[in-house]
């Protein structure tokens, strides 16, 4: 049969209506490059950027930054329960935000826009560390099948790459932004970005805790190839030893010391940079509602849960509380034992009321002593840089346009 008049109008209305997303995604593509073709000229690092180009950079480091939280809070759970590994939903996830990252360290690099030479530095040496982990990662991986530890040399590469480059983009945006309410706002953002990152790895013992109990309890989370695999990697007859091997690899004193000392210098920093009181406590609540809201989710969707560090919020209030001190060599000392007195307190407050990773006591007199030099040495680098805690902003050119 022919096609009516009536018909064919139909028929070009529906083609229109499935055209429309397309020429509409083509339409703000064009723009959006109409936009930055001016801003791609070869340029020092340092230049003046304009407000809009700054705000773009930017808001696009926390949207890279945002895929790769999420893919890594997947990938863990992920790793918990299955062996497959080879273009896994997470790793796709992680790598949506790694290719903007790539995107973005050239910006900086050709165009100097955003950032001065440190920052363009640690940026470009981070992103550089970062792709060679990855097939070095595969290779580990080709050979010695899917690693069961996030501890692992190659996992360790990884984490070192991505602290570089959010310690760039924190210094850019510190030096760059213009004072007010979106800088602090913003800076605390990325610090929340880098406490995650160090957090990372102890995320294995707190998944570790709940699927060892898992496997006690005759249900384990992990699928019978991951467990055939784990025990096969670790020259054991599938039991309650092997289980605690795989769960827990490392001895019971990495998990507070980490938190103790790792976790509290990022959150000390965080406290020094941003400049305003109870910092600390904000960026580790952050941190601590983004895994109490993933976790309910993950479980949801069929994967397995983990103990949240909820004793991260008694630490970061001990760090603001530290900063009431005036002079720095006594904020330093008194710090490290309030902090420490925080960490493993609240760990065992935890450990009581909900879960907890196992944690070995007598760590914190080390704990405390390592934090305390470091501290100490925040403390100096900041007198030794002259840097104030609110410092002024560099200028930004007034022009919306080169």
């Amino acid at each position: 049969m022919k096609q009516g008049a009536g018909d064919k109008v139909k028929n070009a209305g529906a083609g229109g209506r499935m055209l429309f997303p397309y020429r509409w995604a083509k339409g703000k593509a064009v723009r959006a490059g109409e936009w930055a073709l001016p801003y791609w000229t070869r340029g020092e690092a340092g230049r003046e950027t304009p407000p809009d180009l700054l705000r773009v950079l930017y808001t696009s480091w926390i949207v890279a930054f945002v895929l790769k939280v999420l893919g890594a809070s997947w990938d863990v759970s992920w790793h918990f329960k299955w062996l497959r590994d080879d273009l896994a939903p997470p790793h796709l996830l992680n790598s949506a935000g790694t290719a903007i990252v790539l995107a973005l360290t050239i910006v900086h690099g050709y165009t100097g826009y955003g950032v001065d030479r440190t920052a363009q530095r640690l940026i470009q040496w981070g992103t550089g560390t970062f792709l060679i982990a990855v097939p070095i990662d595969l290779i580990n991986h080709r050979i010695n099948g899917v690693d069961i530890t996030s501890w692992s040399p190659s996992h360790m590469l990884l984490y070192i790459g991505t602290a570089f480059m959010i310690a760039g983009v924190i210094r850019g945006w510190y030096l760059n932004a213009p004072q007010g309410r979106r800088r602090t706002v913003v800076l605390g953002g990325f610090f929340v970005f880098f406490l995650e990152n160090t957090l990372f790895p102890s995320e294995h013992q707190e998944y570790g805790i709940l699927e060892l109990a898992s496997f006690e309890r005759g249900q384990p989370y992990a699928e019978p190839s991951l467990i055939e695999f784990a025990a096969k990697q670790l020259q054991k007859p599938i039991d309650l030893d092997m289980a605690r091997a795989f769960s827990l690899p490392v001895p019971d004193w990495v998990y507070p010391m980490w938190f103790g000392v790792a976790a509290m210098l990022v959150l000390v920093m965080a406290r020094a940079l941003v400049g305003r009181r109870w910092t600390a406590t904000a960026v580790a609540g952050v941190y601590v509602g983004l895994r109490a809201v993933i976790w309910p989710l993950l479980v949801v969707g069929g994967f397995p849960p983990s103990a949240v560090p909820f004793f991260l919020l008694a630490a970061a209030v001990c760090v603001d509380l530290a900063f009431m001190v005036r002079m720095p060599a006594v904020r330093a000392a008194l710090g490290a034992l309030l902090v420490t007195a925080g960490v493993y307190g609240g760990l065992a407050l935890q450990d009581r009321l909900l879960e907890a990773p196992p944690f070995l006591v007598v760590s914190a007199p080390v704990t405390a002593v390592l934090l305390g030099a470091g501290w100490y040495g925040v403390e100096w680098y900041r007198r030794r840089s002259g840097e104030p805690e609110a410092p002024a902003a560099l200028p930004i050119s007034a022009p919306a346009t080169p």
